[in-house]
């Protein structure tokens, strides 16, 4: 064989190799990280929730944040997450978040503005995380579900950013059951 082919067969497989290792590590990191989408889509019911005595009632308008450590949907959307404290929270809306029960981890410190809710009435019948709870400054709960439809979240197509300014404006809201398809994990718990 001559140098000439011998160069190019091994350019040849070294690229045939490079492509294959590609590959598998695109289905790594998409069995990994992205989660399948199926033609099904969840029902956010907010009929069970409930906010803890101490913050019922009339007040401020109050976000739950529902997340789950081991989700990997719910880095998705700590950024848009972050993005909504900034504008809110000068507003006088107030974030609490809740953690899926039996979870072990800690929210990043750009979301230290979460208070933490350790029992939320009815949290543990929602079907999946991450999702949200809004309630009016009535104490009315007017949004109940998913931050967004799709694989990603942020501000181009959240459902969160027009309940807030609707409910901020004086406007009701009247969301507490949606149902959506997205990046979405399980929230109940071995024996629920």
């Amino acid at each position: 064989m001559s140098p000439s082919r011998r160069k190019t067969l091994l350019t040849g497989l070294f690229a045939l190799a490079w492509l294959a290792a590609l590959l598998a590590a695109f289905w790594w990191y998409e069995g990994r990280y992205l989660r399948p989408f199926d033609s099904s889509a969840t029902l956010f019911s907010g009929d069970r929730l409930r906010l803890p005595d101490e913050l019922a009632g009339p007040g401020p308008i109050r976000l739950v944040h529902f997340w789950d450590p081991a989700c990997p949907c719910n880095v998705g959307n700590q950024q848009h997450l972050g993005e909504l404290l900034e504008r809110f929270v000068p507003q006088g809306v107030v974030f609490y978040a809740v953690q899926k029960p039996g979870s072990h981890g800690k929210l990043p410190a750009t979301l230290d503005a979460l208070q933490p809710l350790d029992d939320l009435p009815g949290a543990d019948q929602l079907p999946a995380s991450p999702a949200v709870g809004i309630w009016d400054a009535q104490g009315r709960l007017a949004y109940f579900g998913p931050y967004s439809e799709g694989a990603v979240c942020n501000s181009a197509n959240s459902f969160i950013e027009p309940v807030l300014e609707a409910l901020a404006e004086g406007r009701a809201v009247n969301a507490a059951n949606t149902l959506a398809s997205g990046c979405f994990c399980d929230w109940s718990t071995p024996g629920n």
